[in-house]
């Protein structure tokens, strides 16, 4: 498993991001606004930078790392050969079924789908 989609680049779908991509993982960061994904991957750069200056990186690891996340509006573009999918959206119930809806006709019958919830029980 190497492929990894993750939807929505705010705090949570970020930070998830960011961690595959640190661990050599390629990944896919989905958001309905190319806004909210410049945002994300300016914060994982942030968080980067920090780790290089606490010398817990390098600054090739943070290159790579950065090169491992591509990002997608469009989410059946996102999740194409996606080995598993992460969906980190706003905390709303109806938006994550509708996700589910939509990946479980997009994504392959072994696409692994995973949800990340603070709020929702």
């Amino acid at each position: 498993m190497k492929n990894i989609a993750v939807i929505g680049a705010g705090t949570m779908g970020n930070g998830i991001a960011h961690t595959f991509a640190q661990f050599n993982y390629k990944v896919h960061l989905i958001d309905i606004s190319q806004t909210s994904l410049d945002k994300g991957i300016a914060t994982i750069s942030k968080n980067l930078d920090r780790m290089v200056l606490k010398e817990k990186i390098s600054a090739a690891d943070k290159i790579e790392t950065l090169s491992n996340i591509t990002t997608f509006t469009i989410l059946a573009e996102g999740v194409k050969n996606a080995d598993l999918v992460v969906e980190a959206a706003t905390e709303n119930t109806i938006l994550k079924t509708k996700i589910f809806k939509e990946l479980d006709a997009v994504c392959a019958k072994n696409t692994i789908l995973a949800t990340n919830t603070s709020s929702i029980s």
